[in-house]
């Protein structure tokens, strides 16, 4: 009998658009996502954003943000944006889901 393993796609190489307004990522199944940076600065879970939600502070939207930087963690990315928010870290299988994968 054989034995098939199944691996889940993970994130094998990133980059933020030319306008830096979308994170592009490869998974290592070769399929091409796109992450729009207001989603991924709405979907933020670092203490100060879940807070912000707890105390009900916590923006509803984010228009015109975008993508300053990207920190590769291993596990995860750590993006930076434009309104100064650079806590987040978004682990692969998190950002996956993100993009509906």
């Amino acid at each position: 009998m054989t034995m098939t393993a199944l691996v889940a796609p993970t994130v094998a190489d990133y980059e933020a658009s030319a306008d830096l307004a979308t994170l592009v990522v490869r998974t290592t199944q070769n399929d091409v996502v796109r992450i729009a940076a207001e989603q991924l600065r709405l979907s933020c879970k670092c203490a100060h954003c879940t807070r912000a939600r707890f105390d009900d502070r916590f923006p509803e939207a984010f228009p015109g943000i975008a993508i300053t930087e990207i920190g590769d963690l291993g596990y995860g990315l750590n993006i930076s944006f434009s309104d100064g928010h650079n806590r987040g870290i978004y682990p692969k299988p998190y950002l996956l889901s993100l993009a509906g994968r």
